[in-house]
């Protein structure tokens, strides 16, 4: 059974974290990811730092810039994932890239090396699903997940697709646009949750400003197997240089807590 599998099967929904790797230094984005961990994150999604990540908000391009001021590689993060996933062997691990990442390394060897650092899946945010099916098939040959994005407003022939394709969950973005904790969220999946479900899709995972617990327990009522928050974990890293890593546990943890609203409900 996948790490992602493993998850899914627990009597609660999933919640992910996202950071950005290198962000503020490669020292202390080893220790917020320990910290992602402890304080209750079933599944881990990271960013390499680059300088278009046209998907991201403002947030998570500062972060990135961040990052490639330090000098920080792609080598850098996954030598990051590889040491991350000697010390938590449980916890699911994806990737969010663009296509440049892929293509720059060679892409069979971007999804070997992820493989090779234990990373579980690998999200190009900017490939459409009529464009992934090559980056599908090498993250299959390397035994990665190629996680696909879905909308509200996916076409059902696009879903059709997805679902063909993707692999571990679908990411569901609650909003158009791009990343950030600033606009509001909707909520409002019930057909597209179905769609994926009638076509044998990845669990659904929603992300894009989920930013509060009220969020990811609004995302579960929703049908949602889990929810990844990023540019509110990475606005706290930001804001507190002197204890990053210390910033995030209590938010983590409230988001964590807000999963369990699944297993209250069934008692």
């Amino acid at each position: 059974m996948s790490r992602y599998a493993a998850i899914f099967r627990r009597n609660e929904g999933a919640f992910g974290a996202f950071v950005m790797l290198g962000d503020p230094d490669l020292e202390t984005s080893a220790r917020i990811l320990d910290t992602l961990v402890e304080g209750g994150a079933d599944m881990i999604e990271v960013g390499i730092p680059f300088s278009d990540p046209v998907a991201d908000g403002p947030v998570i391009q500062a972060a990135a810039v961040r990052a490639l001021e330090k000098g920080v590689t792609p080598a850098d993060c996954f030598a990051l994932l590889g040491a991350f996933r000697a010390r938590h062997a449980d916890v699911p691990v994806g990737i969010l890239t663009y296509a440049n990442l892929v293509v720059a390394r060679g892409r069979d060897a971007f999804y070997r090396a992820a493989a090779e650092a234990g990373v579980d899946s690998v999200l190009v945010a900017d490939v459409p699903e009529i464009e992934a099916a090559p980056f599908a098939q090498a993250a299959r040959a390397a035994g990665i997940d190629p996680v696909l994005i879905a909308a509200a407003n996916t076409p059902d022939d696009r879903i059709a697709r997805i679902a063909a394709l993707g692999g571990g969950y679908t990411y569901c973005v609650t909003r158009a646009g791009i990343t950030g904790a600033d606009q509001a969220v909707r909520f409002d999946h019930a057909a597209l949750i179905d769609a994926l479900a009638r076509n044998g899709a990845p669990p659904p995972v929603f992300g894009f400003g989920i930013s509060k617990p009220d969020h990811v327990a609004a995302a579960l009522a929703a049908g949602a197997a889990g929810a990844i928050s990023g540019s509110a974990i990475v606005q706290r890293i930001a804001d507190h240089p002197d204890d990053p890593a210390g910033a995030v546990r209590s938010f983590v943890a409230a988001m964590k807590g807000a999963t369990r609203i699944r297993e209250a409900v069934q008692g």
